[in-house]
């Protein structure tokens, strides 16, 4: 069994999408970065390759890579998946927690269990999300960024 631990911070801005977990949340402020900044996808990119000691999201996906402009990063959870496979692994769970003091996230937690789920070609028991605030302290409490935290359980083929 290999444990992986994931982590990423985005800024929020206005006129950019705010997608989590591959799914578009309704708000009028957006995640800033170099692809869609989808800030959960990335910290579970990062559980996946940590796990299995394979580096992390910019040495596969570098954010100076003009291929990876705009990027759905569900596509890029998808290759990691990939990637975990031909390393001969398995995806055992996902846990994982979005802090942000804005939107609140809880009406779309399913949904984007589900769109997780389907990607990593996981039954949606396998996956954890749950979402917290900062309860207004630091930059996510101040609804100036969101935070994604996760943590991965991998077993040898």
């Amino acid at each position: 069994m290999r444990i992986g631990i994931g982590y990423d911070i985005h800024r929020l801005v206005p006129n950019r999408r705010l997608v989590l977990g591959g799914v578009e949340i309704p708000s009028e402020l957006g995640l800033l970065g170099h692809s869609d900044a989808d800030a959960l996808a990335h910290a579970i990119i990062d559980s996946l390759f940590g796990a299995a000691a394979l580096g992390d999201i910019g040495r596969h996906f570098p954010d100076t890579d003009p291929r990876y402009k705009d990027a759905d990063s569900m596509v890029l959870l998808k290759d990691a998946c990939s990637l975990i496979k031909e390393n001969g692994y398995k995806i055992i769970n996902i846990d994982t927690n979005i802090i942000a003091q804005t939107p609140r996230l809880s009406p779309h937690i399913e949904n984007i269990r589900a769109s997780l789920a389907s990607v990593m070609e996981l039954d949606i028991s396998c996956i954890s999300v749950k979402a917290r605030t900062n309860e207004g302290q630091d930059s996510v409490g101040e609804k100036q960024s969101i935070v994604a935290q996760a943590v991965c359980l991998l077993e040898n083929i």
